[in-house]
This record gives C-alpha cells, structure tokens and sequence, in this order.
C-alpha cells in the first residue's frame, strides 16, 4: 500500500514504522463575542476535561453530518455553518489507533445550550481558557484557532498526560500532513 493519507473511516494506513487504523473524529467550538462554549466531559474518553463538541463519524454520514449530530446531542445548539479550521492527527505510544480529528468552528447556530448525559457546557471568555484542565495538545492549537486562523497539528502522547513530539502549523487552507509531521520531516 502506498504512503498515501486520505483516508476514510477505520481504513488501514501503511507506513514506516508500521501498520495503523485511522479513526475519523469530529470537533466542534462554538463562539459568541469573545466567547468559546466548551463542554466538561462527563464520562468517557476525556472524562474531566474540558473540551468542544463532537465525537465518532458514524456509518452512512459525511464527517461535516457528524459534527452537527454531534454538537446537537452534547449541547443542544443546531447549527448549518460550521466552518472547517483545523485537522488533528493523534497517536498514543503502542496503539494502532491514529485519531484523525476534523476541527470546526461556528459563531451560527439555533437553540438553547443545556447539559446532556456526555457533556456539561459553559461559556469562556477567550482570555480565560481553563487550558489546565484541557487536553496538554490545547495549549499548542487553540490559541490559531481563537484568532481565526486554519492549522494542522500531530501529536504523539505517552498515555493521555505526556506529550512525546508534537508540531503544528498554521495554514491558509485545512489539509493532513501526516505522514510528513510524523516522520519528523518536510516543511510546509
């Protein structure tokens, strides 16, 4: 298999280094005013942290579908304007799991923020991000993302609380580059 990175859901990637199933996530924040909602997770992967919207692409919807089903179910705002500003590749040390996370952003949307079973949701002003109680990754994205730029980010975590290599890059439009932030190589 070629060293390609477009992939789908749950396809098998083939590279140096070994063999690795992507799984393709969705992430959605939604502003207001020098505001960002963030959600505490309640259960599950993250649990504790404060994090966006958004989870699992299922069978059958695009990756945009997810992320609106998603923040939907999490905090009960509809939205039709979810802007793509980011890509996030995830590796954690011996785990054929790669986590491909599709980062959007939106400053649109219908309804009234309430608390589901997953998520409890608050407001933040974007000077005081809790970024101590965020993923570590957070601190190295989130600020791009604030000021409205696009970017692409790897990290490769030790278990979920030490960060090994990382590299992000801001871009003019969102697109993977994998393969070349892995290997440690290739400026863009």
């Amino acid at each position: 298999m070629d060293d390609a990175v477009k992939i789908s859901s749950n396809e098998i990637l083939e590279m140096s280094g070994g063999r690795f199933t992507k799984k393709i996530l969705t992430l959605v924040f939604v502003t207001r005013e020098n505001q960002v909602l963030l959600g505490l997770k309640k259960r599950g992967f993250g649990e504790g942290k404060w994090n966006g919207f958004g989870g699992k692409v299922e069978k059958g919807e695009s990756i945009e579908q997810a992320a609106a089903r998603e923040l939907q179910e999490e905090c009960n705002l509809v939205s039709d304007k979810l802007e793509r500003v980011g890509l996030l590749d995830f590796e954690f040390q011996d785990d054929p799991v790669v986590l491909e996370v599709h980062v959007f952003k939106t400053d649109t949307y219908n309804g009234d923020v309430k608390e589901s079973e997953e998520m409890l949701p608050k407001w933040f002003s974007s000077k005081a991000i809790p970024y101590s109680k965020m993923w570590l990754d957070d601190t190295y994205w989130f600020p791009i993302m604030l000021e409205g730029s696009k970017f692409y980010g790897y990290f490769l975590y030790q278990g979920h609380s030490r960060i090994l290599r990382h590299r992000v890059q801001q871009l003019d439009q969102v697109q993977c580059h994998f393969k070349e932030f892995r290997n440690g190589h290739g400026e863009l």
